[in-house]
């Protein structure tokens, strides 16, 4: 294989079995969340995922040693590691950065909307601004909430990414569950109370493409991304990257999906739907299928 690629803006991870020969702008990003073990880390990384994610769960047991070996074990491989601290303390996310380490800190809470998501705001942004300071090599990255396809306008999107879009490095979108009735929610509905994220749901990809063309910084599209809607999410939002975490997550008897579990072959089936999909956005037409000439 051989690839001459320009402007590439983060790291990149091809498997073995990638078939490509393009001149490409850059490389689409391949995030998998919630990855705590080196072991799964490893999987992972062999099948092409370039951002490995990963969660604390609680500020009281805020120190998991199998996580900071797993964002460890990325670094050493080249791949890159993204941390969700699901705790909202700034000196106690800032203790737990500088035990982890990690390439990226990923803030996704709710920003509720129920009368006070200007003052919400303004303190997630200065939580922000105060890592940036103290960790200035670490990139943030923002979940921006995007309501289920049909509801975007129950919520803020736009506004939200232009408060937050100063201060961040990167956005990610992230399904909200909303009520259809009203333009409030309940951030304690959410699979996780007072975060966003692994919902299993797509969010309205429309609102996810204005907030791409809206922002300058680097968009990656999550939110009920799967190996089955993967390669269309890239076609019609045309993102920086994609994220998933519940749609490439094991399940159980019921199907339901379990948590911190991956499914190898899921993740294998995303990433070369998605590597395939970005290739053919910039093929021309009758290069179209991932083929190119020899170069």
């Amino acid at each position: 294989m051989k690839l001459n690629i320009k402007g590439l803006p983060f790291f990149h991870n091809f498997p073995p079995s990638t078939d490509v020969c393009i001149e490409l702008t850059w490389i689409m990003i391949i995030q998998i969340y919630e990855i705590q073990t080196p072991h799964e880390a490893e999987a992972l990384i062999e099948l092409g995922v370039d951002h490995v994610g990963s969660v604390i769960l609680s500020e009281s047991k805020w120190k998991v040693p199998s996580v900071r070996d797993t964002i460890d074990f990325a670094r050493s491989v080249g791949a890159r590691s993204s941390l969700i601290p699901l705790f909202g303390n700034v000196d106690a996310i800032s203790r737990a950065l500088e035990y982890y380490q990690p390439d990226i800190v990923h803030f996704c809470e709710t920003l509720s909307s129920n009368g006070d998501i200007l003052n919400r705001c303004k303190i997630l942004v200065d939580n922000q601004v105060t890592i940036k300071k103290r960790f200035p090599a670490m990139r943030i990255m923002r979940s921006i909430p995007i309501a289920p396809p049909g509801l975007a306008d129950r919520i803020p999107t736009l506004d939200l990414a232009a408060e937050f879009e100063p201060v961040s490095d990167i956005f990610l979108t992230d399904t909200l569950l909303v009520e259809t009735s009203t333009a409030d929610h309940d951030p304690n509905r959410q699979p996780v109370s007072g975060f966003i994220g692994i919902t299993g749901r797509i969010c309205d990809w429309q609102m996810a493409r204005r907030l791409i063309d809206a922002c300058d910084i680097p968009v990656v599209l999550a939110g009920g991304i799967s190996p089955e809607n993967a390669a269309d999410g890239v076609k019609r939002v045309n993102p920086a990257g994609v994220d998933s975490c519940t749609g490439t997550n094991a399940v159980d008897a019921q199907g339901r999906p379990i948590r911190f579990r991956k499914d190898l072959l899921k993740v294998k089936q995303l990433v070369e739907a998605v590597r395939r999909a970005h290739v053919n956005r910039h093929l021309p037409a009758d290069k179209e299928g991932g083929r190119s000439h020899s170069c």
